[in-house]
């Protein structure tokens, strides 16, 4: 079985990753080399997520290398967090801080419940080279948090066609209509391919 290598240390990221490609070797770079700090100076999602696969796959250049690069959009807000999701509060922020500041984004403006999308792209560095995909989910952001499930974002999104959070919804549901499980399923038929 040829392994993959997650070039994150996202630990929501990789459970989630390693869920939806059962059938492969899934091991987080940092479980190989020393961390370090990738430069995510792209201008969307792809690009970022090509820059990480890459700069992992200079370490691993006969492995497959897969980088997500995901966040969430709220178009009343002009498309924010968008690719700065991760370090919408800043570089040093955790999940919730930026959870916190999207959440006071909406009630500064008085916005209890609007339209926002997810998106994840997936860059796959391979001997072959290199190959995306993107999925979206998308449904409305709410000004409050609710449900411990999930990361990110997710106490505060309801997916289209649910009344629920993401982070209330069961884990099989979220894994059935996420924005990476769809990148992750193209993901797939790419590997079947090479």
């Amino acid at each position: 079985m040829k392994r993959i290598i997650v070039a994150s240390g996202n630990k929501g990221k990789i459970k989630e990753i390693k869920e939806i490609l059962e059938n492969f070797e899934v091991i987080a770079y940092s479980d190989l080399i020393k961390p370090f700090e990738i430069e995510e100076n792209g201008k969307t999602f792809k690009e970022n997520a090509i820059i990480k696969a890459k700069a992992i796959s200079k370490y691993f250049p006969n492995d497959i290398v897969l980088a997500d690069d995901s966040g969430i959009s709220v178009p009343v807000l002009g498309g924010i967090p968008g690719i700065y999701s991760a370090r919408f509060a800043g570089s040093d922020a955790n999940d919730k801080d930026n959870l916190n500041k999207l959440i006071n984004e909406l009630k500064k403006r008085n916005i209890k419940k609007t339209p926002a999308f997810y998106t994840a792209a997936i860059a796959l560095a391979t001997p072959y080279g290199v190959f995306t995909t993107h999925g979206f989910m998308r449904g409305e952001v709410i000004d409050d948090a609710r449900g411990d499930k999930g990361f990110g974002y997710d106490p505060m999104f309801i997916p289209k066609g649910f009344d629920k959070t993401l982070g209330e919804l069961d884990n099989e549901i979220k894994k059935e209509i996420s924005h990476r499980s769809k990148a992750l399923n193209l993901v797939k038929i790419i590997l079947r391919t090479i």
